[in-house]
């Protein structure tokens, strides 16, 4: 039976009770909560912007998104939006969905800390960029309606997120920093992990080995 919250419906897969039961056992409560308010104010956004995703990948990928944080799923060192989904195509695949499915829950991962791009891509890929943009800077609160987004608070409570989550990426980042480079997680670490200083792209260039 699916569930309900705040007029958003979950939907009642067997893959999304399977990832559900997952990610309450391996993320904790903080990275639980804040990726089902991802996928509610994703779905809420989907309504403003006129969009139709596939509600069983939109949840999915909300899901996973930041689970690289917690876990590293690679045999090698890589960022961790690309660890989430790795784990995400492996868990699809597993659970029978065709490679294209799979290729937008793994694209929409991948991107959702990047500017920009995510939001002219694909409806999944879109809008789990905008729930992701929503619960962590409060992008577009304005634009939802208050009472859902209560609603859907009181049963994914924020508790001290703000503080909690700069930790979650320091303790997630911070024996990978080279993985950091060209993207927002340098920021966090420059803040808060003394002695890290990001290389810039000027310097990359200088230090081409290139003579000119």
């Amino acid at each position: 039976m699916s569930e309900i919250i705040a007029g958003v419906e979950v939907p009642g897969t067997a893959a999304v009770a399977e990832a559900t039961r997952l990610m309450r056992k391996m993320t904790g409560p903080l990275i639980y909560h804040h990726s089902r308010r991802v996928f509610g104010f994703g779905v809420m956004h989907a309504r403003r912007l006129g969009l139709e995703p596939d509600p069983e990948l939109l949840y999915l990928a909300a899901m996973f998104h930041d689970t690289g944080l917690s876990t590293p799923f690679s045999a090698v060192e890589q960022r961790f939006e690309i660890d989430g989904a790795d784990h995400a195509r492996k868990f699809m695949l597993d659970h029978g969905f065709p490679t294209t499915a799979a290729d937008v829950v793994w694209t929409a991962i991948a991107l959702h800390t990047t500017p920009e791009v995510p939001g002219r891509m694909g409806p999944e890929i879109a809008l789990t960029h905008a729930g992701v943009l929503t619960d962590a800077l409060g992008r577009d609160l304005d634009e939802l309606d208050r009472s859902q987004v209560d609603e859907i608070t009181a049963v994914h409570p924020r508790g001290d997120f703000k503080n909690e989550f700069l930790q979650a990426f320091v303790d997630g980042l911070k024996h990978r920093p080279e993985t950091t480079n060209g993207t927002v997680n340098a920021d966090v670490l420059e803040h808060f992990v003394p002695g890290f200083r990001r290389t810039t792209m000027v310097e990359r260039i200088i230090g081409a080995p290139w003579p000119s």
